[in-house]
């Protein structure tokens, strides 16, 4: 089993961000994870396609974007063009979500789907039957914020979902984000998580390099 560990930079120090992503590949990630909100789905607003542009010359890892905003197909194009290798959308923003993901598709990056906490997965069924669902995400903590408590409802909703995912023999990763520390990750990994986002928990006291170290050591097992 490959687990994945995706630092989110909505955690990172903003004035030195190449740097952060730099210290982060240098330990090892090959997964940034990229938090985008627009201020009107979730009340913060972080950063887009500009800022992803800019950064991509200083590094070769994954860009994965997570979509926090109204209207997700207005930025696809525009992530491409960035250099994003993956978009996750939250269903509750697609009006038509078989074409957003197909949109992605074309444009050459992996789609995939994020759940809120209170959202359930049955309806994906024709999306991963088709092959256009790479991946889950399951929301952990509620939407828009870093630094929240990990949900404790979610471990049941990561392993109902892996079941349903295996008996369909679908093929989409399970992604979880929120909240997640050294304390629960082994939870959520084996509950059937195995991208991992972390935040602020991989940027805490600014100690990049032993904090990856720390989470490898702690899922060395899987």
């Amino acid at each position: 089993m490959k687990i994945v560990l995706s630092p989110s930079i909505l955690s990172a120090d903003f004035s030195c961000l190449a740097d952060d992503v730099q210290r982060l590949e240098k330990s090892g990630i090959e997964d940034i994870h990229l938090d985008i909100m627009d201020g009107h789905f979730v009340d913060n607003i972080t950063f887009g396609t500009g800022t992803i542009k800019s950064l991509r010359p200083h590094t070769k890892t994954n860009f994965d974007a997570h979509l926090m905003v109204t209207k997700p197909d207005a930025l696809l194009a525009g992530l491409a063009d960035a250099g994003v290798n993956s978009v996750t959308v939250h269903k509750e923003a697609c009006v038509h979500l078989y074409h957003t993901l197909e949109t992605i598709k074309k444009l050459g990056m992996d789609g995939g789907v994020v759940l809120n906490p209170a959202t359930d997965y049955e309806s994906l069924k024709y999306v991963a039957r088709d092959g256009l669902l790479k991946k889950v995400l399951v929301m952990s903590v509620e939407p828009g914020f870093g630094g929240q408590a990990y949900l404790p409802m979610s471990t049941k909703k990561i392993a109902d979902l892996a079941e349903w995912r295996d008996k369909n023999k679908f093929e989409f990763v399970i992604q979880v984000d929120g909240g997640i520390n050294i304390h629960n990750i082994k939870t959520v990994i084996e509950a059937g998580a195995t991208d991992i986002v972390i935040g602020s928990a991989m940027f805490k006291e600014r100690q990049i390099e032993d904090n990856v170290a720390t989470f490898r050591k702690a899922i060395e097992i899987f």
